[in-house]
């Protein structure tokens, strides 16, 4: 399960497995989606599978996940999402309300986004060898000129913004999964984010970085891009944007919420001199209204993330072996 967290199990399949076996230079940018030259043009391109259990929670369900995913995995190369495949694993026995109840979600979720879901296919495996609905979804999108946006672009100086709370997409899966509650409704944040990222393109076509902190939350997001790009970055402890409600959580459950998924946020790298421009347009979309800056990107302790806490002191934000939380997108 460990394998699947999108920690350093993860990392290491797919570094030492996968990718020595399909062997490419584009792979090895390890982006959310690579970015790849057509007729003239730069198109995205993206696939992710989704397995979450339970299948529909407060604020969305599988059938939104598998549209915002791969929608935002196209947006953070600067691309507008245009089409998507969408295909279902279904297990014998699940009822056909449920799958319609999906694929509706789907639908709803395409059009909120401006996206079409062109192909597709269907598979039925026996009872007991599936949970319920599977659903992957692949994306194409078309990366506007001037735009180059990837791990491996951050470099010393550059400004480190959170486009909002962290945490919510996990703890509200725990919720729901576990019975638990917390004095307070806790909601996914599972949104699309090409408009928010369009928004900051618009005030500055150099983003160096965006990564959408979905599975191993904002810390693995942050400890990717300092190993990919040979930097350090320093984060603040009191800047992250956790809401009472999951920290309250985590700190019940034993979770760091720096760890925790998200399905709706960004964190984007800019050259100090764009910031200020950068998160006003950001805090004047819908999308970025709770968006902040967390921290830098330094020259010191390349490869590593350190986190300054509130007492003075500093700690090494470490990639996770995998995921607090398994099956949550």
């Amino acid at each position: 399960m460990g394998h699947g967290g999108g920690g350093a199990l993860s990392a290491e399949l797919i570094r030492h497995l996968f990718v020595p076996a399909y062997g490419n230079d584009t792979l090895e940018a390890y982006g959310d989606s690579a970015v790849l030259p057509l007729a003239g043009a730069r198109v995205a391109f993206s696939t992710d599978s989704y397995v979450v259990r339970p299948l529909f929670f407060p604020g969305g369900s599988i059938g939104d996940l598998a549209v915002n995913g791969t929608v935002n995995d196209l947006a953070m190369s600067g691309a507008r999402p245009a089409h998507l495949s969408c295909a279902f694993i279904l297990e014998e026995g699940v009822e056909l309300e449920v799958v319609a109840e999906v694929a509706r979600a789907v639908g709803a979720a395409a059009a909120a986004a401006g996206v079409q879901i062109v192909t597709g296919d269907t598979k039925v495996v026996e009872a007991g060898h599936g949970d319920g609905v599977y659903v992957t979804t692949s994306g194409l999108g078309l990366v506007p000129a001037g735009v180059d946006i990837g791990p491996q672009r951050a470099r010393p100086g550059d400004v480190v913004i959170v486009s909002g709370p962290i945490g919510m997409h996990g703890i509200a899966i725990m919720s729901v999964r576990e019975g638990l509650e917390f004095g307070v409704d806790v909601v996914s944040d599972t949104a699309p984010l090409h408009g928010l990222v369009a928004a900051m393109l618009a005030v500055t076509e150099d983003v160096h970085v965006l990564r959408d902190p979905t599975r191993g939350g904002l810390g693995t997001a942050l400890h990717e891009i300092a190993s990919a790009s040979g930097t350090g970055i320093v984060i603040r402890e009191r800047a992250l944007p956790v809401p009472e409600p999951v920290a309250n959580a985590c700190g019940f459950l034993g979770l760091d919420p720096l760890y925790v998924a998200n399905e709706g946020r960004l964190v984007a790298l800019v050259a100090r001199e764009d910031a200020d421009a950068v998160l006003a347009a950001m805090r004047e979309h819908p999308r970025g209204v709770g968006s902040v800056v967390i921290g830098e990107c330094v020259a010191e302790h390349p490869g590593m993330v350190v986190a300054r806490t509130g007492l003075g002191g500093t700690r090494i934000v470490d990639l996770p072996l995998g995921e607090q939380l398994p099956r949550i997108c």
